[in-house]
């Protein structure tokens, strides 16, 4: 009570006089708005920097990839187990704020990355979607969004309900989607079944055992963009980090090593093909 009013009493105030924890709220109030504003730049500052990092990656033509999920589906021990990330798996609400993004390689050799995201719940409030916008922009901006369900959950498909929901507000709902089913050492074969029977091309694992991973890993790398112009060219000796781009980032067809340089027939991206013809020809 002191705090609110009357706190002098004894000290000769009357019963409802200003007393001095009132100067405590206030300057609570104040530190409070000034760490909010300090949050809100350095939002700010992280989002800069996120476009930063992702227009760096659409000129390098590197496909993304979102794991998205209802919370403590398995998107981070997915992450784990398909690319050692070390991400923190913990079973807690939101304990994903941040995304965590990493590179991976395809089975024939293509390089795209994983994003880690928030886990998302049932009516998600507005005022959260707004404040875990610089995971959910990972999301909106991927190629592909990999969408973990808990197989082990009482209800399955209300959770993919749920995130179905979330990816329409933030835009995402016209990214291509690939179901997969995690935790199936845990849950009820029947419900698996009748999990990837609904979900047309999705895919059963267990982030946990491993199984399952190879088959995702397949199906992934057949549902990432390819690049699209093919190129025949005699790229010099010289120009070695073209050839590394062009396996990294593109599809090799034929290589083979001549005496003024590498003859490759690809298919690239129309920013390496430009490159590699300019290369090619002396400019």
């Amino acid at each position: 009570m002191s705090r609110q009013a009357g706190g002098r009493v004894a000290g000769g105030a009357g019963i409802g006089s200003r007393g001095p924890g009132e100067t405590k709220i206030e300057l609570d109030r104040r530190r409070i708005r000034i760490r909010m504003a300090k949050l809100r730049r350095d939002i700010k500052e992280m989002r800069t920097a996120r476009i930063t990092r992702r227009d760096s990656r659409r000129r390098n033509a590197v496909p993304s990839v979102a794991i998205a999920g209802y919370t403590n589906a398995g998107k981070s021990s997915l992450l784990n187990r398909l690319t050692g990330a070390g991400v923190l798996v913990e079973d807690a609400l939101f304990a994903t704020l941040d995304p965590t993004v990493r590179r991976a390689v395809t089975p024939d050799g293509r390089e795209f990355t994983l994003a880690d995201t928030v886990g998302f719940v049932r009516h998600l409030p507005h005022q959260l979607v707004e404040a875990f916008r610089s995971t959910l922009e990972e999301v909106a901006d991927s190629d592909v969004i990999v969408h973990v369900v808990d197989g082990s959950h009482p209800d399955p498909e209300g959770q993919l309900a749920a995130v179905r929901e979330v990816l329409a507000e933030v835009g995402a709902h016209e990214v291509r989607e690939l179901v997969v089913v995690n935790k199936c050492d845990a849950a009820d074969p029947d419900v698996v079944a009748r999990l990837l029977r609904r979900e047309k091309g999705s895919v059963a694992v267990s982030a946990r055992t491993g199984e399952g991973i190879d088959a995702l890993v397949e199906v992934l790398a057949g549902a990432l963009p390819r690049p699209d112009v093919e190129v025949d060219v005699l790229v010099p000796y010289r120009r070695g980090d073209l050839v590394h781009r062009v396996h990294s980032e593109g599809e090799v067809l034929a290589e083979r090593h001549e005496g003024d340089g590498t003859r490759l027939h690809a298919r690239v991206n129309p920013g390496l093909a430009a490159e590699l013809t300019g290369a090619a020809t002396g400019r």
